[in-house]
């Protein structure tokens, strides 16, 4: 307990340290992040924030065969709509939000956090305008990213065998979905602006010993929205895609922050895993794409995810593991 105690605390020590040390660089860090949520995280996450928060009131029952195909219970149709559209973390915030009302019970909040949280068109399309010299690789980039997500869901396989409810009647007001909205719009630009002075400190004094598509993974997967805006350092236009579609996927660890947050009280290993498969079986249809290119990495990291699946369900104690 008091090993658990020490280590955020001396992680708080150094980071205050370093930014009276290097005061700049915390600035300009903190100055970018800024920039990336003014022009990119609150156009494309903060309407779909609003709107998710009214649809939940509204039934869509032509979403039936698209929730059985995703495995989604029945009555759970309408989360499609904020988690294949709401981008990062819009979806996980549903689902938190209806459990916490007691429309799903935890087993259920848990198993659907594994699929329901995606990357959103308005960010796919925003991003990939700018990354991409041809218009359909940005089409392109957001099927692989919803038909990897279905296939995620169809290997998570069900969560339960009730019906739910996430209809909750009359939803919110107009002014009441705002509030929200404002309220976890602060709270994953806080994570955006905190991990871009992250990045700052590490590419000033680690990253750039690196290759250049080292260092764009490893921005990448920490934090989305700066991992997308150096893409263009990549040459090959085929490994560009590849490495973009495999990010949106995987969300990074700034995303899976803003996740917990709004997910308080519920377990990630599910949305872990679930952001793992989904990671490799785009890499997947990634190399599928460019006639067999970087396929066996994504091929190993698939049937690492899916062994790690069988085991839990046959109730082996694992060794190592999401």
């Amino acid at each position: 307990m008091k090993r658990t105690a020490f280590l955020p605390g001396m992680g708080a020590f150094v980071g205050t340290l370093l930014l009276i040390l290097d005061s700049k660089t915390a600035l300009a860090g903190a100055k970018t992040g800024v920039t990336l949520c003014i022009s990119t995280v609150i156009p494309a996450l903060f309407p779909f924030l609003v709107l998710s928060a009214m649809v939940m009131g509204t039934s869509f029952g032509v979403l039936g065969p698209l929730g059985r195909l995703c495995c989604l219970p029945k009555g759970a149709e309408n989360l499609l709509i904020p988690a294949f559209l709401g981008g990062y973390p819009v979806g996980a915030r549903t689902v938190a939000r209806a459990w916490r009302e007691g429309r799903l019970n935890r087993r259920e909040a848990e198993g659907l956090l594994g699929f329901c949280s995606h990357a959103g068109p308005s960010f796919i399309f925003g991003m990939g305008a700018v990354v991409f010299p041809a218009g359909w690789m940005s089409w392109a980039l957001w099927g692989i990213h919803l038909a990897s997500g279905v296939l995620t869901a169809r290997l998570l396989g069900p969560v339960g065998d009730r019906a739910v409810s996430l209809d909750a009647g009359k939803g919110p007001t107009l002014s009441g979905a705002l509030s929200q909205a404002l309220s976890v719009m602060g709270l994953i630009c806080g994570w955006v602006v905190l991990f871009r002075v992250v990045i700052a400190f590490l590419s000033r004094w680690v990253l750039f010993l690196l290759p250049a598509q080292v260092q764009i993974l490893i921005v990448g997967l920490l934090e989305l929205t700066n991992g997308c805006c150096v893409l263009p350092l990549v040459e090959d236009t085929a490994l560009r895609f590849t490495l973009c579609s495999g990010m949106l996927a995987a969300g990074g660890l700034c995303v899976l922050m803003q996740t917990a947050s709004v997910t308080a009280g519920l377990s990630l290993r599910r949305y872990c895993l679930g952001k793992a498969i989904q990671t490799a079986l785009s890499l997947l249809l990634c190399g599928c794409l460019f006639r067999g290119k970087y396929v066996i990495v994504p091929t190993a990291l698939l049937v690492l995810a899916l062994l790690m699946k069988k085991q839990k369900r046959a109730g082996i104690p694992a060794r190592s593991g999401i």
